[in-house]
């Protein structure tokens, strides 16, 4: 699964089977908050989420960011993985 990271408008996004899935953040001071992880039902199920979520933290981890995980996907999903316990911000 491809996932795309633009810094610039601040996602990463997968298209698949025509679908466009998108994980947003901010970015301030060094932290990342994940503001909104989207996949359309027809696609649903198939681990985009994750692999749009694991791109993040492993980008955030890249480059010495904390993450604020805000929406309620990034939240269950930062509690599946302790392997990331480093990133969450104080």
């Amino acid at each position: 699964m491809d996932v795309i990271h633009d810094a610039v408008r601040h996602r990463f996004t997968v298209t698949l089977e025509g679908q466009d899935c998108v994980l947003e953040y901010r970015l301030a001071g060094g932290v990342m908050t994940v503001t909104h992880t989207g996949v359309p039902d027809a696609v649903g199920g198939r681990g985009v989420a994750d692999a749009m979520t694991r791109s993040a933290m492993d980008h955030a981890r890249a480059q010495g960011w904390k993450v604020v995980p805000a929406c309620s996907y990034a939240i269950a999903w930062m509690k599946r993985h302790p392997e990331y316990a480093d990133l969450p911000a104080s």
